[in-house]
């Protein structure tokens, strides 16, 4: 027995030594296999890069949300009156087919899975938000376990769609999931926007537990850069706005508008119809284009603009010369007007605000086929603008032949992109110097703020000078404001507008032009103040279902003034009328008795609202020596108690100062300018008397009219 216990001995002993020198057993590393089994490691996530307007807005980031996992493996309850694993699973099934867009019997057939320790849901148990992971866990269901993810969040709904475009979560191959851009900029930019994940690694026992004196290793995460673009969220949500009420009252088959700066070429807003949101991807159809950029269109009428400016640049343009309207014939074609029959004999000036082909014709033999193509050229068509976006389609310019060269000058047979003629627009809002758009303004690292890539504004040529982009402006102006002009619809109250009006026939398909009112793309390229343009506003509406007594300007020019007065009003551009009206100075009347100091605001034409009743004047606003426009609000504190003015029409800015120089306690909700108060004017009001004031941008003024009332229009013949 002592032989052979020692024998024993001796082997385990040998056994021990071998491994303590090799460090192997069985051939395997034990070191490793040890590490392995203790050494544990935990992904830190990196938010994949914002999107943000020029104004730091959020346009699409990355938020917290949930990942539903379901323990199915009984050897995770180690107590069996608290179980750890899914032990009901038709209960358990039941409650989350009322949480997730996925049916019971699915879920049962998951949850049934023998062999798995844990399963989860694919997408249907992703992104779940915080209150309805709350919901579920108010449940209490044994294996029901909730991970926190990020989600790709857009808060602003229908925005710029095909432009930003939208990312999803996708399967790894090594089950993994990891956030990828699928269209717009979501796509285009994906590799800058994705960030790198980090990670945490550390010692542990068998249960995960850190183990004494062990060390973590923390490798940060790098989130993904930020992309600024050239939009601005104001002008962007007037035009989703406005086309969304096109769209629900004309139905058109498609619709697409840009607003633009025409002093850089930056997009200021940019969409079609239909759209989609891109939170949920309702209203995505098979149609994933950017149609301002990857579809070409005929432009219609739009091109006249530009063929006359070739014909001022060549001295070729006589607004008071006369010719026949009606039609024009060139070998075995005969080119109408679009009310068939003509004016008479009309000047090339009236001739052009009533939009006549016949006036291009004979405008052609004056400037001459190849002089027109080359200014064509000039203006842009035919090549890709060089927009910041993949895709961009040159369109065609048809060339060979004297008709297509005729029918180019009236915008027929040859096509090009939206895109190009909002370039080849800012040549002449923006005194002949034509501006390359974009849209990318910069690329920015999130944590060092390093400018990774910067957009600068980019000259695309110079077709025309100076005094021909100043003359075209004036003759486009005239399109609005004369008694024959077609684009009197698109007048604007308070701003001048130059442009051009477009119907254009739409190809069948066949070789041939769809025929009828409700075929037509109608469209309208207008840039405001017509004096020294600040936007440029191109609109198309596609089919548009117009009654008896409509005609195709109306779903144009409803979304053109809407958001060309809208985003003029936010950008702070003075009104035309304003130039004219001299200004005021306000005196001085601090330390003056209020009655004074009334008499002398009224004598300089200024509205003074007192704040008090009686004494000597503390502190007004706005101070001496401001020059303001008559009829002007002043505020005076005086002493005594305040009794409530009539806030309507005032503006946020003199609410609040009102509120801080009357210490009322005053709410103010909304934007824009007051059209409703809790508290009734001549009310003496006491300091702790809430007082709720609201406000609407105008805006959202104009659509409760338009809610309340219908406008009666009267009918005008067809534009083109």
């Amino acid at each position: 027995m002592f032989l052979f216990y020692g024998g024993l001995f001796f082997l385990l002993l040998s056994r021990i030594i071998f491994i303590q020198v090799t460090g192997e057993a069985d051939g395997q590393a034990l070191a490793a296999k040890a590490a392995a089994k203790y050494e544990r490691e935990q992904i830190i996530n990196a938010s994949r890069g914002k999107i943000v307007d020029r104004n730091n807005e959020v346009i699409a980031e990355d938020t917290l949300s949930y990942r539903l996992v379901a323990v199915i493996s009984p050897k995770a309850t180690t107590n069996a009156k608290k179980p750890k694993h899914v032990n009901d699973v038709d209960k358990t099934a039941d409650v989350l087919a009322k949480y997730l867009p996925i049916s019971k019997e699915k879920l049962v057939e998951r949850l049934s899975k023998e062999g798995p320790y844990q399963v989860e849901f694919g997408s249907s148990g992703r992104d779940i938000s915080h209150k309805v992971m709350t919901e579920i866990s108010e449940q209490n269901l044994p294996g029901i376990v909730f991970v926190r993810d990020l989600k790709r969040f857009y808060p602003n709904g229908i925005f710029a769609s095909h432009l930003i475009g939208f990312a999803v979560k996708e399967e790894q191959e090594d089950l993994s999931f990891k956030t990828n851009g699928k269209m717009g900029i979501e796509s285009i930019y994906n590799k800058q926007l994705t960030g790198k994940n980090g990670k945490v690694q550390y010692d542990s026992d068998l249960w995960g537990y850190l183990l004494p004196n062990s060390e973590k290793m923390v490798t940060p995460a790098q989130d993904g850069y930020n992309i600024h673009v050239t939009l601005d969220k104001k002008v962007q949500n007037f035009l989703e706005d406005a086309m969304s009420r096109v769209e629900e009252e004309y139905q058109p088959e498609k619709m697409l508008a840009i607003v633009a700066d025409p002093k850089t070429g930056e997009i200021l807003g940019m969409s079609q119809r239909p759209s989609f949101d891109p939170e949920t991807r309702e209203g995505l159809t098979t149609n994933w284009l950017n149609e301002s950029i990857e579809n070409t269109i005929e432009p219609g009428s739009t091109m006249k603009a530009f063929t006359v400016a070739a014909a001022i640049e060549e001295g070729k343009w006589e607004p008071n010369a006369w010719y026949k309207s009606g039609q024009y014939k060139m070998y075995d074609r005969i080119i109408r007007d679009h009310n068939r029959v003509g004016w008479g004999s009309i000047t090339y000036l009236e001739g052009f605000q009533r939009s006549s082909n016949v006036a291009m014709a004979y405008l052609l033999e004056r400037l001459g086929g190849e002089t027109f193509v080359e200014y064509v050229k000039k203006f842009g068509f035919g090549e890709q603008t060089g927009i910041d976006l993949p895709n961009e389609a040159s369109g065609k310019i048809i060339e060979d032949n004297p008709i297509s060269r005729l029918t180019t000058t009236y915008g027929q047979g040859s096509t090009v992109t939206p895109m190009q003629i909002i370039q080849a627009t800012t040549a002449i809002a923006n005194d002949g110097i034509m501006m390359q758009p974009y849209v990318i303004d910069k690329v920015v690292n999130p944590l060092t703020k390093e400018v990774v890539s910067n957009h600068k504004a980019i000259e695309a040529g110079k077709p025309i000078s100076a005094a021909t982009a100043k003359q075209v402006r004036e003759l486009l102006a005239s399109t609005v404001t004369s008694e024959n002009g077609t684009a009197k619809r698109f007048e604007l109250s308070d701003y001048s507008v130059a442009g051009k009006t477009g119907t254009a026939q739409q190809p069948d398909g066949k070789g041939n032009y769809l025929s009828g009112t409700n075929s037509y793309l109608y469209s309208f390229i207008g840039m405001a103040p017509a004096e020294d343009p600040q936007l440029v506003v191109y609109i198309a509406v596609s089919k548009p279902k117009l009654e008896v007594n409509e005609v195709g300007s109306m779903p144009v020019s409803e979304i053109f003034r809407s958001v060309t007065e809208n985003s003029l009003k936010y950008m702070n551009i003075k009104p035309e009328e304003v130039k004219s009206i001299p200004t005021v100075t306000v005196p001085e009347v601090k330390g003056k008795d209020v009655t004074v100091a009334q008499n002398q605001m009224v004598e300089q034409k200024i509205n003074p609202v007192l704040i008090g009743e009686t004494g000597k004047v503390k502190e007004q606003f706005p101070a001496s020596g401001t020059e303001t426009l008559p009829g002007s609000l002043v505020m005076l504190k005086t002493n005594g108690p305040i009794t409530i003015p009539d806030f309507t029409n005032w503006s946020k800015r003199h609410v609040l100062v009102y509120q801080v120089l009357s210490g009322l306690n005053i709410e103010v909700i909304g934007d824009g300018y007051v059209v409703s108060q809790s508290v009734t004017k001549g009310t003496v009001s006491k300091e702790q008397t809430p007082i709720v004031i609201k406000l609407q941008t105008p805006e959202e003024t104009n659509n409760n009219v338009q809610k309340e009332t219908e406008e009666d229009e009267e009918q005008t013949p067809s534009e083109d």
